[in-house]
């Protein structure tokens, strides 16, 4: 299915052959229906604000999903009043939001601290220390820092670490079922391998050798491989918000004390990309069978965020 096999867009519209674009971004939640061309057929947005709670800057997962409603609905009234069409399913959808934080789950998929946004700079010990241990800048934004902050700080959640993703990655997972990020978000989470298809697996075992992390009943580990624009994730009426689906390659495992010291440390793998640092990358996760109620999508190419400059 192709636009230039319809004569207008409201055809096109009606069979399932627009595509979507959602970002979440700092202070707006924003939509974009396109053709295959690239030409917006529609639009729509939603307008939030971080708040400042117990001293972090944050939003609730609750205000992620009124805001995506309210961003989706609005999409469908421009819709209707542009071309006199029904949205009712997508060819394809694609998934970006703000950069990096701190979304930690554990094992259940139970949120285990609030959603920490790039805002926060108290990380800036944390992620001179990493910048030392890794011998290569680590900006204060990212989720490593995040989390040898909350490490450091001895908070109660890190000993129950299962899951710890970005705010992308938490909606493709519950959309879909599937933990998986593409690979322009993973690198503002921890180093990429300079092949581009995992997190650099050395620099993870020097992270895991560091005084307080190496003693943690979890091991570190990458995000589940796939190849980008493969579809191969679904949607489906049984998985919306709150369905946690299948639970495939968490972020981190538990180590097996009974055979004696830490189990070798694996990077996981990514959908490989030529440039994982660009500064413009979007991520495009394919759906097929007919749009949000039976629809597959693949993993994400990557994010919009890129490379990000020496402190």
């Amino acid at each position: 299915m192709t636009s230039t096999e319809y004569s207008d867009p409201a055809a096109l519209i009606g069979a399932g052959g627009a595509h979507l674009g959602l970002e979440l971004g700092s202070t707006r939640i924003k939509a974009a229906l396109i053709d295959d061309a690239g030409a917006v057929l529609g639009t729509g947005s939603h307008a939030w604000e971080n708040r400042f709670e117990d001293e972090s800057w944050t939003y609730s997962l609750d205000s992620v999903w009124t805001g995506i409603q309210d961003c989706y609905a609005d999409l469908v009234r421009d819709v209707q009043e542009r071309h006199g069409a029904d949205l009712t399913q997508l060819a394809s959808l694609g998934i970006s939001a703000m950069m990096h934080g701190y979304l930690p789950f554990d094992a259940d998929g139970a949120q285990l601290a609030p959603f920490r946004t790039w805002r926060n700079t108290y990380t800036t010990e944390a992620a001179g220390e990493l910048s030392r241990a890794l011998e290569l800048n680590i900006p204060l934004r990212w989720s490593v820092a995040h989390l040898l902050h909350a490490i450091r700080g001895g908070e109660e959640h890190v000993e129950r670490l299962g899951f710890l993703t970005t705010l992308a990655g938490y909606v493709h997972w519950q959309l879909t079922g599937h933990k998986v990020l593409g690979v322009g978000d993973a690198s503002g989470m921890f180093p990429i391998a300079g092949t581009g298809d995992g997190f650099d697996a050395a620099q993870l075992e020097r992270f895991s050798a560091l005084d307080g992390v190496a003693d943690l009943p979890w091991s570190a580990r990458g995000p589940p491989r796939g190849a980008g624009g493969r579809p191969g994730r679904r949607i489906t009426h049984r998985r919306g918000r709150g369905a946690a689906g299948p639970q495939r390659r968490p972020a981190v495992r538990r180590r097996d004390r009974s055979a004696g010291g830490r189990r070798r440390h694996r990077d996981g793998g990514h959908p490989r990309d030529r440039s994982p640092h660009r500064q413009r990358l979007r991520r495009h996760q394919r759906l097929r069978d007919g749009g949000p109620r039976g629809a597959a999508v693949g993993p994400a190419r990557g994010d919009r965020h890129g490379h990000h400059p020496r402190r």
